[in-house]
């Protein structure tokens, strides 16, 4: 398992892979210009960058996550792309926002809320308690891939570790895994909920951004595997999925690979 700091970094090195099924998320909530919003579970706050992007110079973003570290390196990202003003990060939980009833216009939490290992309705409900009537609520997840062209046994067991279905574990109830989220959107009170979800790809020739994006993924994906594969499936992942091979599959002229974003979202009723 990678450490805090391992993991900023591949936040970071992977960001590249996100950002076109993220933007097209972010474009089907229709946030209005000059409205004010919450990324719950900010992470590094790239993701932030496009939400603001979202709602112009005369909107505002408030990004909350629990990491110290993390919220440091999004105060500089946010900085360097000189929106100060316009993007802000706070530290705080959120089992238990610190923010007061209706006020924000719209919040939206990727990779966090409902896919963190938590209870997820009490957070949906957190998430509509800050949120003003009529608002928007929005949470999304990586919930699909394809990486490994001409290999689907070796990438169906390689989905099947713990670390391939991670944050999902063995036993976990039907109820709480991500894909049944319209539920917790019905639970939640908020209005007519919807379910879309948005595609990425990459295509050889890759750009350097992207090899290492992908290259980063595959770690994040299937780190600490081997005692959960046969030795012959091992031997193919080393093959395979590790940069020094002469066979990285990343190599190859014809190589394509896809992934999904899944998004459910809904309204604030009063």
């Amino acid at each position: 398992m990678a450490d805090r700091g391992d993991y900023l970094g591949m936040l970071r090195v992977t960001h590249s892979l996100r950002v076109p099924a993220l933007r097209s998320a972010i474009r089907a909530l229709r946030l209005s210009l000059g409205s004010r919003g919450l990324d719950a579970g900010c992470g590094i706050g790239l993701p932030a960058l496009l939400l603001a992007e979202a709602v112009g110079p005369a909107g505002h973003v408030t990004g909350l996550d629990l990491s110290p570290a993390f919220l440091a390196y999004a105060r500089g990202v946010v900085a360097e792309a000189g929106l100060s003003e316009q993007v802000s990060f706070r530290e705080g939980d959120v089992r238990e926002l610190p923010f007061d009833d209706d006020a924000f216009d719209w919040a939206w939490s990727a990779d966090c809320v409902g896919y963190a290992p938590l209870e997820p309705l009490p957070l949906v409900k957190e998430l509509v308690r800050v949120v003003r009537p009529g608002g928007i609520v929005a949470i999304l997840a990586w919930s699909s891939e394809k990486l490994l062209p001409g290999y689907p046994l070796l990438e169906a067991r390689l989905g099947a570790t713990f670390s391939g279905i991670a944050p999902f574990a063995k036993g976990k109830r039907a109820e709480l895994h991500f894909m049944r989220a319209l539920g917790w959107f019905r639970e939640a009170g908020l209005r007519a909920p919807t379910a879309r979800t948005f595609a990425g790809d990459a295509c050889a020739p890759l750009t350097d951004d992207l090899y290492n994006a992908l290259t980063a993924l595959f770690e994040m994906r299937w780190s600490g595997v081997e005692t959960e594969l046969t030795r012959e499936d091992w031997a193919a992942y080393q093959r395979l999925c590790l940069p020094e091979s002469p066979d990285f599959v990343l190599n190859h002229p014809d190589y394509y690979a896809f992934f999904t974003y899944s998004m459910f979202h809904g309204k604030v009723a009063g």
